[in-house]
């Protein structure tokens, strides 16, 4: 499995592992088998069973097709629904332990896994999928051209620390929280400032922690309580655990 090395925005390099090709081959897989298992259900089973078929028949063509594409709807939009709403990952991907990222380092929006999705036209239906396995062959960060689109990439969570145990803090049990807007952080955009926070703070680079503060503040929508951005960052960072561990 080959490394990627994610640039975030502050300038931190952070490493994660390529999922494999055999990985997201078989993550498609099981996605395509639970496609057809729906499709067979709503052909075989639904419109036989209630006589849809038989109504279907008495339609003109533009009504047929315009019915069955209503009833094929989560068969064609699955991958993009479920990658929307899981952060990056299908039934296929969580299975396999692989997820869709930014390779920025943030999570992936609506927007990229849209393109994503859109991209699988020419990444997977033509050719047989073979666009799409010859450009994460010969790509450097594994990605298909969706991926080469949409700046993102999958990777593997196979044997990796689960982020929320890279975030923890310690917390007093009469711990009060500062900022309850912290919770518009993913766990992602929480790992992201907890390592940027330290290697910055390693180095006395007050210029990425001045950044780091001024980013926090746009996302959170919140502005710092504090006189110094040490104070301000770690306390968000307890914050963000306070909320997570008590939700």
């Amino acid at each position: 499995m080959s490394e990627i090395q994610i640039n975030t925005t502050q300038n931190v390099n952070i490493a994660f592992t390529a999922a494999s090709v055999g990985e997201r081959i078989l993550a498609y897989g099981i996605d395509l088998v639970i496609k057809v298992a729906y499709a067979t259900v709503i052909f075989q089973v639904v419109f036989e069973l209630f006589g849809i078929s038989e109504m279907i028949d008495e339609m003109d063509q533009w009504s047929q097709i315009a019915v069955i594409l209503v009833f094929f709807l989560p068969y064609i939009f699955y991958t993009l629904v479920l990658e929307s709403l899981f952060e990056g990952q299908t039934v296929g991907k969580k299975l396999m332990k692989i997820q869709v990222v930014k390779i920025d380092g943030y999570q992936a929006s609506f927007p990229d896994h849209l393109v994503r999705w859109f991209m699988r036209i020419i990444d997977i239906n033509m050719l047989a999928g073979a666009i799409g396995l010859v450009s994460m062959i010969v790509s450097e960060k594994m990605q298909r051209l969706g991926d080469m689109v949409a700046g993102t990439s999958v990777i593997t969570l196979k044997n990796k620390v689960r982020i929320s145990h890279t975030i923890l803090e310690e917390l007093h049990e009469s711990y009060t929280p500062t900022y309850p807007s912290v919770i518009k952080l993913s766990d992602n955009d929480a790992r992201i400032i907890k390592e940027t926070f330290l290697v910055a703070k390693r180095s006395g680079d007050h210029a990425t922690l001045l950044k780091l503060k001024l980013k926090i503040e746009e996302v959170i929508g919140s502005k710092s309580q504090h006189n110094d951005t040490y104070g301000f960052i770690d306390t968000v960072m307890k914050d963000y655990n306070y909320y997570t561990q008590n939700m």
